[in-house]
């Protein structure tokens, strides 16, 4: 009888995705690599160009939402309401281009922050699928 392989390597889910990311200061040097990433790496190129001249805005609404997210503070709901996702980003243009460029720098913002790879990879696999959602035109 063969054994059937877990998708993704198994992590301790007794605590928050928060608390495994580093809590507050975790969550916020993800982000700011993040954006780092976008800003310093020809590879992102596309990305960065949709989001305007300025990062600062998308850095503070990237980070909290994603505090809340992964089972922290809501710190976007409390601001801002219900995260609307794909509704808040339909006047931005984003293809599979800039889909396949913000998972790519996020999966290397996580590695660089040193996410452990079983969380990396189920992070990676769920950012696809939101970010193919929030595509909104072809290419």
């Amino acid at each position: 009888m063969s054994r059937v392989q877990p998708i993704f390597e198994p992590y301790d889910t007794s605590r928050s995705l928060y608390e495994h990311l580093g809590g507050e200061t975790g969550v916020r040097r993800i982000v700011d690599r993040f954006y780092d990433l976008m800003d310093l790496e020809d590879d992102f190129r596309e990305l960065r160009a949709v989001h305007g001249p300025s990062l600062d805005e998308a850095r503070d609404k990237l980070f909290w939402f994603l505090s809340g997210y992964f089972g922290g503070p809501d710190l976007y709901i409390s601001r801002f309401g219900h995260p609307r996702l794909r509704a808040r980003h339909l006047p931005f243009p984003i293809g599979t281009t800039e889909r396949d460029q913000w998972v790519a720098c996020m999966g290397r913002a996580l590695v660089d922050e040193n996410v452990p790879a079983p969380l990396v990879d189920r992070l990676v696999h769920t950012f696809f699928g939101v970010a193919d959602w929030m595509r909104n035109r072809e290419g």
